[in-house]
C-alpha cells in the first residue's frame, strides 16, 4: 500500500486561506496550524474535537501506522458534521470489521500523496480550464475547482465538498478540513 502513496498524484492547498469559504475556517486553520508543530497528520486529527469520527474510522481501518509514516501526505479531513451528512447507519456499518476494506478505500480516497504549494494547485486548475484532476492514494480521482472563491472537491459520483480550513501542517504532510465526505466509485 505504501507504494500507492508514492505513486499517486499529489497536491495541497498551502496558501489558500483567501480561497476558503468563511472567515471561521481561516481562523481555525491558523489556530490548529500553530499548535500542530511536530505532530504528524494523524496527531492533528486526534487533537481536533471536530474529527473524532475520522479518527475512529482511521483506527478501525488500521491506517494509523501508515498515515504516521514518512509521507508526505495531503489529507482532506471530513468533520464529524460531514460524516453526519451520510445516510443514517452508514458510519456504524463502515466501522464493522467485515467492512474494513471498504472503509480503507473511502479513507484513502481522502489522501493524496505529496505536499505541493497552493500556487501549483491554482495554476493546475487554471491551466486545465478551471478544473484539475488528482489521483488519490486509493487510485480514484478527485476534481478540484474554484467556485465563488472556495476550493471545491468533486468526487467520482458528483458529490462535492468545500475546503473550509487549510494549512494544518504536520511533520509528514498537511491536513485540510472539508465539509462533506467524498466517495469513490
Amino acid at each position: 500500500m505504501l507504494s500507492l502513496f508514492i505513486a499517486a498524484g499529489l497536491f495541497s492547498f498551502t496558501t489558500l486561506s483567501a480561497q476558503c469559504s468563511g472567515a471561521s475556517g481561516q481562523a481555525k486553520a491558523m489556530k490548529v496550524s500553530n499548535s500542530s508543530y511536530g505532530k504528524d497528520v494523524v496527531d492533528i486529527a486526534i487533537g481536533s474535537p471536530d474529527h473524532t469520527t475520522l479518527v475512529a474510522a482511521v483506527k478501525a481501518a488500521g491506517l494509523v501506522e501508515t498515515l504516521k509514516g514518512e509521507g508526505p501526505f495531503t489529507v482532506f479531513a471530513p468533520t464529524n458534521d460531514a460524516f453526519g451528512k451520510l445516510p443514517a447507519g452508514t458510519v456504524e456499518t463502515l466501522l464493522k470489521p467485515e467492512n474494513k476494506a471498504k472503509l480503507t478505500q473511502i479513507l484513502t480516497y481522502h489522501v493524496v500523496a505529496g505536499n505541493f504549494a497552493a500556487s501549483d494547485v491554482i495554476a493546475a486548475i487554471k491551466s486545465s480550464n478551471g478544473q484539475a484532476t488528482f489521483t488519490t492514494v486509493s487510485g480514484g480521482k478527485l476534481r478540484a475547482s474554484i467556485v465563488n472563491d472556495s476550493v471545491i472537491l468533486e468526487d467520482e459520483n458528483g458529490g462535492r465538498a468545500a475546503v473550509t480550513a487549510v494549512d494544518l501542517k504536520g511533520s509528514n504532510g498537511v491536513v485540510h478540513v472539508i465539509d462533506s465526505v467524498v466517495l469513490p466509485k
